[in-house]
């Protein structure tokens, strides 16, 4: 079981996850944005942060300049985004994410695979899958 923050503006994928991940009895948190995942950040300290990057008010890299991961390098960061080999996912990864999954690839019912091997694997970066 792990403490898991979904950062997701579709509300339809926010709730989809959210019930495939308590499923496997991880606690899981809600945001629908960057400013409101900082504003759980403050009394939340996760083991891993599902992001998506392109959201309204806040994206996903905006949050992690703000977070700090370097503060938090137990946290894990998967990031979730259609944006296939593009500068914003080489820049989360510059800013400590862990892997990246492209969403349109990533069947529903394969996420806690996805999520389970991100927790698992250690502090070095895992290939864009």
């Amino acid at each position: 079981m792990a403490n898991i923050l979904i950062v997701e503006d579709d509300k339809d994928l926010n709730a989809a996850y959210k019930v495939i991940l308590e499923s496997e009895k991880h606690k899981v948190k809600v945001a629908f944005n960057g400013q409101e995942a900082l504003n759980i950040l403050k009394d939340y300290t996760p083991d891993l942060i599902l992001l998506d990057l392109l959201m309204p008010i806040m994206g996903g890299l905006e949050l992690l300049e703000k977070y700090e991961l370097k503060d938090h390098s137990k946290v894990k960061v998967l990031i979730f985004t259609n944006m296939e080999n593009s500068p914003e996912v080489t820049k989360a990864y510059n800013l400590g994410a862990t892997r990246c999954i492209i969403k349109s690839w990533t069947a529903p019912q394969n996420l806690s695979k996805v999520v389970n091997d991100t927790l698992k694997a250690n502090n070095g970066q895992l290939s864009l899958n």
